[in-house]
């Protein structure tokens, strides 16, 4: 009899735990049970009910809950938040999802109506008897798109990444020349672009100052047409030069285009030009800076098949949060130069699982976390994810940012970024199987991936594999022109790079080159296929003992190495044996320890090198069984030795003395089908095929949207040169 009590409470204890199930519905009462019947009107009231649930029955902690979303919108009067004792168990989670198949959508503020006409094709509402008296907003949608806060120049269409600006007046000075005194808050403006403005002060700059290689969006302090000079309110990341591009925004007078809009914050007053065809009824603004919060300690929680839209800062926030997740769902229409679509700071095994991610004011995914003294990795994630058209507002907005220890990203479809695609920071993350194509379309300088390392210890153990990179366009000031394609490369390994591989990568067309080293060390590039760079397919740019970067960063350098040293997890990182004190080399170059090997390079251009290099010993960095190709004609490296020419300098030098010059034979190169035919001599030279059916996003259940349609964009409309 004992015996059978004891296995009749070991099977119970085996079954699954019984789930608690909640249903929220727009048209629900938060006096509801929240049943499928009877549902609750809010998420708040959801999360409510669970708390009470756990509190009420400490077996209730051991049960898995879901709250049922039903379509429709659910408008936030303030951000969800979640706190420790609102998570789940990895064997009892908390799953917010949305019923069945429908597509509950999140949002951040309150629809807008009651237009009437005011002049012309402008239309006028009163926003402050609608629940927006005191919100200054800067976000509108309209059938679902942003429309254009009024502004001159006007936004071009026709010309979308390089039209719509005015430039500082003056002649153009090199961007790299040094001027001491600039300023950084001083703009002086053609004659041609002299506006009478009732109300300069509440207008704002968005400017790309000297370097181009990002925006600052600031507010005008005073305005004087006598000189043409606008002084702003605080400092831009650099000193404004002339021909630096611009445009000035939330200005009344300047509402004269389709799709433009002003707010009368002193009479809460929207004027608004609607596009042809708008539907009104769609007319909609945020109240809200985020939508979603998870707090320190909320763990196994996930968002399950919704869509966030509409609000002015960041759309969800995991902090310090553990096996957190955001699935299937669609975050849109979000972010200001400071808002992204999620973060993830801190905490583990946290992840972006199947979602698409569009129209963000500035970076899709933000993952970070783990510890760099100890190595230990936060293993958060971002897999499956399609991210388009980021950096609205903030041109360094990319699609997926890694910084921290032992982060991933793989399988994910970016393109439309006006910088990077992804960039990283920190150590041993892992960079695969992601498709990025058409991006670097507003910046110069710039990458499809890109990294750094000024602090001697990043980006080592970071692997980036098995991904496509193609069509990395970059723009720029060159002769007297803003231009596209301009100053961008495919993989950019920046400032001192140390102990990341390159490996198993497809990179075809980048204007300044297919893979930059600058003054990268110890770096493994191999088994890669590099097609059709512009000038060059490999950059090489070294440092000398006398570089401003080398001696103005050395004392950081050699602070972080020195922190982490003498700690055992980093004894077998790549390069940690040689301090950094000792790292110049007896030709006074710094760049050492990089392997380029088993790469296939195939380019035409007659014009275009297979290496160019600066600063940079042959001695101490390893080229070889590479296979080249340049349609017979001639390789140049930038050597020069008498009676040489320039290949064969490189090879007296001791790099790709086993290269091979001949055809890869790709399946089909003029279709990017860089397969390889069963007699390719890269083979014999110990080349693996990369798994390019691997690459990019695939179907699951977990995917927000299958098969993926691709939205317009450079591909479609390239920047046009003016």
């Amino acid at each position: 009899m004992h015996l059978r009590l004891l296995g009749l409470a070991l099977t119970l204890s085996t079954l699954p735990a019984p789930a608690a199930d909640y249903f929220v519905a727009p048209n629900g009462a938060d006096t509801n049970p929240g049943t499928l019947a009877r549902p609750f009107a809010t998420l708040e009231r959801a999360r409510d009910a669970i708390r009470a649930r756990k509190t009420a029955s400490p077996a209730a902690a051991a049960e898995p809950v879901t709250v049922h979303l039903r379509a429709g919108r659910y408008s936030l009067a303030r951000p969800v938040q979640f706190e420790a004792r609102d998570s789940g168990t990895a064997s009892a989670p908390v799953v917010w999802r949305g019923y069945r198949d429908e597509r509950p959508l999140i949002v951040g503020g309150k629809p807008i109506a009651n237009f009437v006409p005011h002049q012309g094709k402008i239309l006028k509402a009163d926003v402050g008897a609608q629940g927006f008296k005191g919100v200054a907003f800067r976000m509108l949608l309209c059938d679902g798109r942003q429309q254009i806060l009024a502004r001159y120049p006007n936004f071009d269409p026709q010309n979308p990444y390089g039209g719509g600006f005015a430039y500082v007046a003056g002649e153009h000075v090199d961007i790299y020349k040094e001027i001491p005194g600039e300023d950084k808050r001083t703009l002086r403006y053609a004659a041609s672009d002299d506006r009478a403005w009732a109300h300069p002060e509440e207008a704002e700059v968005m400017i790309f100052p000297r370097y181009n290689w990002w925006n600052n969006l600031v507010r005008i302090a005073s305005l004087d047409r006598a000189t043409r000079t606008i002084k702003l309110a605080a400092d831009c990341s650099y000193a404004i030069r002339p021909t630096d591009r611009y445009y000035v925004r939330n200005v009344r007078e300047e509402l004269d285009a389709p799709g433009e809009w002003y707010l009368d914050r002193a009479t809460a007053t929207l004027y608004f030009w609607p596009p042809d065809g708008a539907d009104l009824n769609t007319v909609f603004a945020p109240t809200l800076r985020s939508l979603v919060e998870l707090a320190p300690g909320t763990a196994h929680v996930t968002f399950r098949g919704l869509t966030f839209e509409g609000c002015e800062g960041t759309a969800l926030t995991f902090k310090g949060t553990t096996a957190c997740r955001l699935v299937a769902c669609t975050v849109r229409n979000v972010g200001d130069y400071h808002g992204n679509g999620i973060t993830i700071d801190g905490g583990t095994g946290n992840g972006v699982v199947g979602c698409d991610f569009h129209a963000i004011g500035a970076s899709a995914i933000g993952l970070a976390g783990g510890d760099q003294q100890t190595l230990t990795p936060a293993g958060n994630s971002a897999d499956n994810n399609y991210i388009h058209h980021t950096g609205v507002l903030y041109k360094q907005g990319v699609g997926v940012s890694l910084r921290g220890v032992g982060q991933r990203a793989s399988h994910n479809l970016i393109h439309d970024c006006p910088r990077f695609a992804i960039q990283f920071m920190g150590n041993n993350h892992v960079i695969e199987l992601n498709h990025i194509r058409h991006v670097n379309l507003e910046t110069a300088d710039t990458g499809g991936i890109y990294t750094g390392g000024r602090d001697w210890l990043g980006s080592r153990g970071c692997v980036i594999r098995h991904n496509f990179f193609h069509d990395m366009l970059g723009f720029g000031y060159e002769k007297g022109k803003w231009v596209s394609p301009h100053f961008a490369w495919g993989i950019y390994l920046d400032d001192n790079t140390g102990g990341v591989t390159v490996h198993g990568n497809i990179v075809a067309r980048a204007q300044r080159g297919l893979i930059h080293l600058h003054n990268g060390r110890d770096n493994t590039v191999e088994n890669n296929i590099l097609v059709e760079g512009t000038q060059q397919q490999i950059q090489l740019s070294g440092w000398t003992d006398k570089h401003r970067y080398w001696t103005t960063h050395s004392p950081t350098m050699i602070r972080a190495y020195e922190s982490v040293v003498d700690r055992p997890e980093w004894r077998t990182m790549p390069g940690m044996k040689l301090h950094p004190r000792d790292a110049v080399l007896p030709d006074h170059t710094i760049m050492a320890g990089n392997t380029f090997s088993k790469n296939i390079v195939y380019w035409k251009n007659p014009a275009t090198a297979y290496v160019t290099q600066r600063s940079f010993s042959t001695a101490h960095n390893a080229f070889d069984r590479n296979l080249l190709w340049h349609a017979g004609q001639p390789l140049r490296t930038g050597l020069k030795k008498p009676g040489l020419d320039e290949w064969a300098a490189w090879q007296a030098a001791g790099l790709d003395q086993h290269s091979v010059i001949a055809d890869p034979r790709f399946v089909d190169p003029a279709r990017d089908d860089y397969r390889l035919q069963p007699d390719s001599p890269a083979f014999a030279l110990g080349f693996q095929p990369i798994p390019v059916e691997k690459i990019g996003p695939y179907a699951s259940p977990d995917r927000a949207t299958w098969p993926i349609l691709e939205a317009e964009g450079a591909r479609e409309h390239p920047p046009v040169s003016r």
